[in-house]
């Protein structure tokens, strides 16, 4: 008799989240995303760069600018973080943890694969992303999964990569698409390779307690209580690092113009700038086209294609909790590596 009644609540659970998923995601990123390529192909611009407008320069640190560019920023992705939220919540409440466990639990390659190529739909920036991979861990994925499922958002996100191809130029989709499949794909190898047997050990555990204690009946309950508390945690400390960055811009970047030229110093500069600064999706390419108009090189430009979108120190904090802290430290070690090899790799093949 309880399994008679399991199944339906199992299916209802299923259902609430698949279409919170479908209908949200068309909303906010699909059919926004569709207008916008014809934009893109037909004026070769996406819009402004939130991160100095029309100037050169990013406005002096002060309240204001903290105000002004939390303000911008909040007005671009909040649709996409309340559905990062209420996606996050219901992986742990909706969906039956026997499910994660199967498909994104394993600590081999294929698990990071799976979590790789269910990004793809999603087209989230890197905060908007993390309520989801949060849950995921609290659902007991695996490291590597969840770090591919995260960095495919922003890195191998179709919209931008057309975006991009009509913005900037297909030569600059290219690169992307080439160090992205890298990043998403190696990155999550790796941090699968970091598990330790006693971690592995603990987190079959973890799953076996869960199945066990998971109860249909509840599910929506749960939800709404996962999601509160998800909320409590992760939006007021995500709020005042957006602040404090929106004040940072003019120490992160610089006045632009041809002084920032292909060296090294500033490849490695303006990777550790845009590794640490947070945007909204598909941001990037509006900053980098508008660098470039300014007369900076290649080089920093292709640092900032590849570190601008994929972590910032929001999201990072967003996720402190989720992973052992060698893990994020390695994912943005790695981040900032591949902005330096990414600003290399433009000025060789003369972009």
């Amino acid at each position: 008799m309880q399994s008679t009644l399991r199944q339906p609540r199992v299916a209802l659970g299923w259902i609430v989240f698949l279409l919170i998923a479908v209908v949200g995601l068309f909303y906010v990123k699909w059919f926004p995303y569709y207008n916008r390529a014809f934009v893109a192909a037909s004026q070769h611009s996406i819009g402004k760069s939130i991160l100095m407008g029309t100037s050169a320069n990013a406005p002096a640190a002060s309240w204001q600018a903290a105000i002004d560019y939390a303000l911008a920023y909040g007005k671009a992705i909040w649709q996409a973080m309340v559905l990062g939220l209420l996606l996050g919540s219901a992986v742990q409440a909706l969906i039956p943890p026997q499910w994660v466990a199967r498909a994104l639990g394993r600590t081999d390659f294929s698990s990071v694969v799976k979590g790789g190529l269910m990004s793809l739909p999603g087209m989230m920036c890197t905060c908007c992303a993390a309520p989801v991979v949060a849950g995921l861990r609290a659902r007991e994925a695996a490291p590597g999964a969840a770090v591919a499922f995260w960095l495919g958002n922003t890195a191998l996100n179709p919209a931008t990569l057309i975006f991009m191809g009509f913005v900037l130029g297909w030569q600059w989709m290219g690169l992307r698409l080439a160090l992205g499949i890298v990043m998403v794909f190696g990155l999550g190898y790796v941090v699968n390779r970091m598990v330790t047997p006693k971690e592995a050990q603990a987190s079959q555990a973890a799953v076996a307690e869960l199945i066990s204690t998971d109860d249909p009946g509840t599910a929506f309950t749960r939800w709404v209580k996962i999601l509160g508390q998800m909320t409590l945690r992760l939006v007021p400390e995500y709020i005042a690092l957006v602040l404090i960055l929106g004040a940072a811009r003019a120490w992160l970047f610089p006045h632009i113009g041809p002084d920032i030229d292909n060296s090294l110093l500033w490849i490695i500069a303006l990777s550790i700038a845009g590794t640490l600064f947070v945007i909204p999706t598909a941001g990037e390419v509006p900053i980098i086209q508008a660098m470039l108009s300014f007369g900076m090189a290649a080089g920093p430009a292709g640092a900032l294609l590849m570190t601008l979108p994929l972590v910032s120190v929001p999201s990072l904090a967003m996720l402190w909790r989720s992973f052992p802290r060698r893990v994020l430290t390695v994912v943005a070690l790695a981040v900032a590596l591949c902005g330096v090899v990414s600003g290399l790799l433009a000025v060789a093949l003369g972009f």
